[in-house]
């Protein structure tokens, strides 16, 4: 029987694996931000449903979620001036290619 802790974690799961494909695959500093933005929204949903147990909900990992939250809200808009500051002087979003000669 599928319950509401198992869709959460499987879609959590899902969430973070594309994310992290997102992180690999793509150059632009933007899409990574989202990647990443989308990695931490799996993860909260892998906590909130490892946090429910039978009836009752763990308080925990909840505020674990909710304190997660803030700290990405607050990293996403440093991530974003830093990636405002580089194209203001560089006037690219794309990160540079590494040779590796």
């Amino acid at each position: 029987m599928i319950n509401s802790s198992l869709v959460f974690t499987i879609t959590g799961i899902v969430l973070f694996a594309m994310g992290a494909a997102a992180v690999i695959m793509m150059n632009n500093l933007l899409r990574r931000i989202l990647a990443f933005n989308l990695m931490g929204s799996g993860i909260f949903l892998v906590l909130v449903g490892l946090a429910q147990r039978q009836d009752a909900v763990d308080p925990v990992p909840q505020a674990m979620v909710l304190t997660g939250i803030v700290v990405a809200v607050a990293a996403t808009a440093l991530a974003l001036a830093l990636v405002r500051k580089l194209h203001a002087l560089s006037g690219r979003l794309d990160l540079p290619r590494r040779d590796n000669g």
